[in-house]
């Protein structure tokens, strides 16, 4: 990425300033500005996440910010209450307070001398889903949002749920938030009451997987900030923006079909992060890009952009199977709107003989019975690009499944869109799930996850109210895979893998489970596009650039990686990931940062209720005058009628233990 300085107005930061709450409260903002913003006052750009401006954050948080004050805004990156600098207690996410809050700081910012009145928002991920959300709280200072690697949808697309399965990163994401949580204010910024206030976080931060855990369907745990519950109330324009190897492309597409304000959608190869950094690549200009958004919407100015596809994504090349990627070749297409009048859907059936057109005959059910262990090498469930996380080679989770193949294709296929199979099964237990992947095959037989979805079946009508199973029962369900665009080469086969688990993706069925399936009344749909000449008048990308990020001196290098080990004894497979991010010293304030995680997830043989899941995780901030750090560990496993969650946290203050607490909990499984 090619960095900037050379701004058409020069900057100047504020490091802490302190926005007052209505309660009282006062959360944590560090703010770029032009240096002439009081005398010509400026738009606003906000984002308000709780990842720590003055340490674990500064990095990103520099490249960003001052690019958009350089060109005529103020940056405002505002700790959540509770983390950081900013004061009080964080106990869960999206949490009405949080929401509260935001209007509170947009009610700040917008009377600022320096500021015009206008504001927008921007965010990745949980900063893209507070800006969807307090979006639709419609307050009149918000012009415009900038929604990156977020979702619409909390049970549907996010971190806990898929398809009505738990998802492994349920326990993944809840270990880093345990440990984020356990961070206290630099006292540099924060004063002398630190240490009051990190006490106040350890002791009221509560344990978040617990609370996860224990909403299994769709309630109004999870209705509360799904904007989807009523896309109305959002009245602002809103670009939303994801990758293909992101968890959260779906709702990209969601957001373009439903809501009814000026919008844009893009998806690149990237996985979860801003696309000017975006791996695989290739990255793109995206500061420059979401310029032209802002100036647009935050100043009226004429620049084009709501004259280009309302929707542009990556359609990628055939490549062969890797747990990384540099790069994903391809190329931009667009569409004027969606859902495309385009696309045209291709209905193929799963015979006994592949994946075949013309009308369905009859067949006896094929056993599917998978065996455990079949989802080990899916990656995660969205990725980071930290560490090999992406699916690998589908070959040996192909041979413990159920498979579907085309005959060679004797010309290429494009498609762009959601592919849904259609099953018609019964299972032995009440309570099972199904695993749906789609795949690319190369003539030598490496097999490329293309996408894939999962379904809790006991959900297969309702994530709201879910219902059993009767055991020997058929039914139909409708599997429907994430969007993708991807383009299936001639000589490639396209394979359909049906399984009936997929750990450590997701968590297992409390009982061991056989699905029938017939698969001749059994269909695949893909949304398959021609090609349009909207594609070969799409403007390019310039190339990524941003503004200098603090200077930083590595004295511990992250270490990232996967392991899979197998005990033959034992007849257990365990999975391994370091997740650390070293320890880096930044210059500027003379603080050392260690950030460290590893989890850990195991299975023996066959026996689903063997399934466990544990992190452990260290963070550490160490100057002259100021030496804490924090350990918490976590582990989950189950039975076949609970789920049992174990936890630790530590904090130490110049290397002596100062505060402890143990959680050993039970959450009753409910169609789960």
């Amino acid at each position: 990425m090619h960095t900037r300085s050379d701004w058409p107005r020069a900057v100047r930061e504020l490091e802490n300033v302190w926005i007052p709450m209505p309660d009282g409260c006062h959360l944590a903002a560090r703010i770029w500005l032009p240096e002439d913003a009081e005398a010509h006052p400026v738009p606003a750009i906000l984002e308000y996440i709780p990842y720590r401006k003055a340490d674990l954050r500064t990095k990103e948080d520099s490249i960003n910010h001052p690019y958009y004050a350089g060109h005529g805004y103020a940056g405002v990156r505002v700790d959540i209450r509770g983390s950081g600098e900013s004061e009080g207690v964080l106990t869960d996410e999206y949490t009405q307070q949080e929401l509260d809050d935001g209007l509170a700081i947009l009610s700040w910012i917008a009377a600022q001398p320096w500021c015009t009145g206008r504001v927008g928002i921007m965010g990745i991920s949980w900063g893209g889903f507070n800006g969807l959300q307090i979006a639709a709280l419609q307050p009149p200072e918000l012009y415009a949002v900038l929604t990156v690697c977020s979702t619409d949808d909390r049970y549907a697309d996010d971190v806990h749920y898929m398809g009505g399965c738990m998802l492994i990163d349920n326990v993944s994401w809840a270990g880093v938030m345990f440990a984020h949580n356990s961070c206290p204010p630099d006292p540099r910024l924060f004063g002398d009451g630190w240490r009051d206030d990190w006490f106040q976080r350890l002791r009221g931060s509560g344990l978040w997987l617990e609370t996860w855990s224990s909403h299994q369907a769709r309630d109004d745990f999870w209705r509360h900030g799904s904007v989807c519950e009523d896309f109305s109330a959002i009245r602002c324009p809103v670009y939303a923006v994801s990758g293909w190897a992101d968890g959260y492309s779906n709702s990209v597409f969601r957001l373009m079909q439903h809501l009814d304000v000026p919008r844009k959608g893009l998806v690149g190869p990237w996985s979860h992060k801003y696309p000017h950094l975006g791996q695989p690549g290739p990255a793109i200009g995206f500061l420059q890009d979401t310029l032209r958004w802002w100036d647009h919407w935050l100043k009226d100015e004429a620049t084009g952009i709501m004259d280009e596809p309302q929707v542009r994504v990556w359609m990628q090349d055939s490549i062969r199977p890797a747990t990384r990627y540099a790069e994903r070749p391809g190329r931009w297409i667009g569409e004027n709107e969606w859902p495309s009048p385009r696309i045209e859907d291709r209905q193929l059936r799963l015979t006994r003989n592949g994946l075949e057109g013309g009308t369905a005959g009859t067949s006896e059910p094929l056993l599917c019975q998978s065996p455990l262990r079949t989802g080990l090498s899916a990656g995660k469930w969205c990725s980071y690009s930290a560490g090999p996380d992406m699916p690998g080679d589908q070959r040996e989770a192909d041979g413990d499944s159920l498979c579907f193949d085309t005959e060679p294709l004797s010309e290429a296929v494009e498609i762009f869109g959601p592919p849904v199979v259609e099953l018609v099964l019964a299972s032995d237990q009440p309570e099972a799930q199904v695993a749906v992947r789609l795949c690319d095959v190369a003539p030598d037989g490496a097999s490329t996850r293309v996408t894939y979805g999962v379904l809790n079946l006991s959900h297969r009508d309702s994530h709201t109210e879910p219902a059993s199973l009767v055991p020997g029962e058929a039914y139909r369900v409708r599997v429907q895979l994430n969007e993708i665009a991807q383009n299936f080469p001639a000589g490639h086969r396209i394979r359909v893998s049906v399984s009936s688990n997929y750990w450590p993706l997701i968590w297992p069925s409390p009982d061991a489970t056989a699905l029938s399936l017939w698969s001749e009344v059994s269909t695949l749909t893909l949304p398959v596009r021609p090609p349009s000449e909207v594609d070969r008048q799409l403007p390019g990308f310039a190339p990524p650039e941003g503004a200098p990020h603090v200077s930083m001196t590595e004295i511990e290098a992250e270490a990232t990686n996967w392991s899979l080990h197998y005990d033959f004894d034992a007849n257990a497979h365990t999975l391994e990931v370091d997740d650390s991010e070293g320890i880096f010293h930044i210059d500027a304030t003379g603080t050392d940062v260690q950030k460290s995680g590893y989890e850990r997830y195991r299975i023996e043989g066959d026996d689903v209720n063997s399934a466990q899941a544990e992190t452990f995780w260290r963070m550490g901030f160490f100057r002259d005058d100021w030496r804490v750090n924090t350990e918490t560990w976590t582990r989950m496993s189950c039975t076949s009628e609970a789920f049992r969650i174990e936890a630790t946290l530590r904090a130490y203050e110049h290397g002596e233990l100062v505060y402890e607490h143990d959680w050993d909990r039970l959450i009753p499984r409910r169609n789960l």
